[in-house]
């Protein structure tokens, strides 16, 4: 197993410590708890009640974003005249749900629309000149483009030249010039002033359908229909869930769970989800299979299954797209193992504080999820390549800390295009300039990551004792939710404890076993993928876990249970 380390929370402060126990009082809980909260900027009583109880009241003016007032009027402008608007966004789930909230929403009110998708393999990433030929040729004068087209200024500017809007909706970094679009939504703007930085694509696209209500006295109740779109979005792109994201995640959970879409029902139903769901099993059972359909045919089949309204219908679609996700695990996993050998057996890629790695027939709809794969086993900046349309098209991953995109941006000489965030990125270069792009990107990775920063890490939250453990204390923290980036699953960690009992092998791979620490009850930790741990558990002594709280139900009997992330002996 790799070494981990375990990175523990800052010790709060002398004014932190007494925040917690006035909090602890103030909101009864176990001042283990109440520690929590203040890491995580809980600080007092009105901020508690703020924390458990979001509230879409507390949604910022979409007007603070700049530009909306422009975004607003040209569409009201637009609709008022009877102008063809297409809605047009890029093909992860992020785009393709932006795609379907404000397809959906508009063509409640509007029906000289339609909507635009781009071929993965022959259009490539955001704006396409093939989408606005499209447009263009079919009478439409605004696109709305949703989770793209920050940086399409010589798109947008060909789009004007055939007299055809755009209406830019995107949350990913602009570059030096904003494309000449009638309006620019974007909160990373560096003139933007509004609030909250970190909205999805499909969040920028909901605060214009917000503003768009305000303006023009409807309801924002007539959204809310949407909010499962929406949490999707937030979850699958791995947004911070704080600020506006937790509120709206917040609902848009409470929706999926009570009255989800067509389309998405019979996604959860084909993905076997039968728990409650939360931000993880949107992440890793819904996503995966929204993102099927562009990565191994195209993502219009995404769209259409989630503006569905037909449960037979929606069925079939969504069989569909299961078993694109089937073919999209076949290619991840062949990919993968392919990288991994081309790694470990080039002695200079070994020894690299980074990894690029071409091959021309790899399937582009995989080669993000794949460069994630090879983080897994070499813990370090990633970036893979294959050919597309002539070019090399790559996705670029990165580890906690490091700033991924900024490396790109430093070898922009050698790229045709590039764009992302912090840890993701994508990049089109020529084939010629591949070896040379290597280079450079290790070289400036080397000259900045940090040593810890190439070795996995886990972040602690606290150190717990076990007899401090409590089903009150769980429903608590249940509470805390929903959980993702900025407001992760808390991480515990409890030292010398001891093995009660035997350990049980589960599958060959997995171990069951109970702990206890001192007059502790015993509780059941389950551990995937640690089999090998069982002869240093039967050794006699004390060892140290790392772990979650989780819950398991089995024949009507619900326990507590600890989730291992790591183990030391």
């Amino acid at each position: 197993m790799t070494e981990k380390r375990w990175i523990s929370a800052a010790e709060l402060t002398t004014e932190q410590s007494t925040s917690a126990n006035t909090l602890a009082k103030a909101i009864n809980v176990s001042p283990f708890l109440a520690s929590l909260l203040v890491q995580r900027g809980v600080r007092n009583f009105e901020e508690a009640k703020d924390f458990f109880r979001p509230d879409l009241s507390s949604l910022h003016d979409p007007f603070a974003m700049e530009d909306m007032d422009k975004a607003v009027d040209r569409l009201t402008s637009a609709i008022g005249k009877g102008e063809k608007i297409l809605v047009y966004g890029d093909y992860d789930v992020d785009g393709t749900t932006s795609v379907a909230m404000f397809y959906g929403f508009l063509s409640t009110i509007y029906d000289r629309l339609d909507y635009y998708i781009p071929d993965r393999y022959t259009e490539g990433y955001g704006v396409s000149t093939q989408g606005i030929d499209w447009a263009a040729e079919n009478g439409f004068s605004l696109i709305v483009a949703l989770d793209c087209g920050i940086k399409s200024v010589d798109k947008v500017e060909y789009a004007n030249s055939l007299g055809v809007d755009f209406i830019i909706c995107d949350h990913h970094r602009p570059g030096e010039t904003l494309p000449p679009a009638a309006a620019v939504l974007d909160p990373k703007r560096s003139d933007c002033e509004y609030p909250y930085k970190e909205l999805t694509g499909c969040g920028v696209g909901f605060k214009l359908l917000h503003a768009f209500c305000q303006q023009n006295g409807q309801d924002m109740d007539l959204l809310y229909p949407y909010l499962d779109l929406l949490v999707v979005s937030i979850a699958s792109d791995i947004v911070p869930i704080t600020g506006e994201n937790r509120v709206l995640a917040y609902y848009g959970l409470q929706h999926l769970n009570t009255t989800p879409r067509a389309g998405l029902r019979a996604l959860i139903k084909i993905a076997g989800i039968h728990n409650v769901l939360d931000i993880q099993n949107v992440v890793f059972g819904l996503g995966p299979r929204i993102n099927a359909a562009g990565r191994i045919k195209h993502a219009k089949e995404a769209v259409r299954l989630l503006l569905c309204d037909d449960e037979d219908e929606a069925d079939e679609f969504a069989q569909q797209i299961n078993k694109h996700n089937s073919d999209r695990r076949k290619f991840d996993t062949s990919i993968t193992d392919e990288a991994l050998a081309m790694i470990q057996e080039d002695a200079w890629l070994s020894e690299a504080k980074s990894t690029v790695l071409f091959k021309e027939d790899w399937h582009k709809g995989v080669i993000g999820i794949v460069a994630s794969r090879c983080i897994e086993h070499f813990h370090r900046p990633t970036i893979i390549l294959t050919k597309s349309n002539g070019k090399a098209a790559g996705s670029a991953r990165s580890v906690p800390g490091f700033d991924v995109y900024e490396a790109i941006e430093e070898c922009a000489d050698l790229l045709e295009q590039f764009g992302g965030h912090t840890f993701a990125a994508g990049m089109t270069l020529p084939v010629e300039n591949v070896d040379a792009f290597r280079l450079r990107f290790d070289e400036i990775v080397s000259g900045r990551i940090l040593p810890e920063q190439l070795t996995p890490m886990i972040s602690v939250d606290l150190e717990l004792d076990l007899e401090d453990v409590s089903w009150k204390a769980y429903k608590v923290l249940k509470q805390m939710g929903p959980f993702g980036p900025g407001n992760m699953t808390p991480v515990f960690v409890s030292r010398g404890v001891s093995i009660a009992g035997k350990p049980t092998i589960m599958k060959e791979k997995h171990i069951k076993f109970n702990v206890y620490q001192g007059n502790s009850p015993a509780f059941t930790v389950i551990a995937f993928g640690m089999a090998h741990i069982y002869p240093d558990l039967m050794n006699g002594k004390s060892f140290d876990i790392c772990y979650s709280l989780d819950e398991n139900t089995f024949r009507d009997k619900t326990t507590l249970q600890f989730m291992l992330k790591d183990i030391k002996f």
